[in-house]
């Protein structure tokens, strides 16, 4: 019975620490290169799309506004939701 509550342990310590280290970014500040290297699914050219969306149409008002973004579906949206803040 310890050696399972010792596995529940260090697992659990493994996904605090995992939750804690996901970085944000600010999609209506952050250039391609962080926006590529933050976002899963985001590659360079997707990341050039935010941003050149976001220099014509100004700031996202929210996270799920990102999904209007050519090549950025709303999937991609919901995997990245806990890494993207818009203010």
């Amino acid at each position: 019975m310890q050696l399972k509550s010792l596995i529940a342990g260090i697992a659990l310590s493994l996904l605090s620490l995992f939750a804690w280290a996901t970085e944000m970014v600010n999609i209506n500040t952050a250039d391609a290169v962080t926006l590529a290297r933050t976002l899963l699914g985001v590659g360079p050219n997707k990341a050039a799309a935010i941003v050149n969306y976001r220099d014509t149409n100004g700031p996202f008002a929210t996270v799920d506004s990102l999904s209007r973004v050519q090549g950025i579906g709303q999937r991609t949206v919901d995997i990245n939701r806990e890494r993207i803040t818009v203010d």
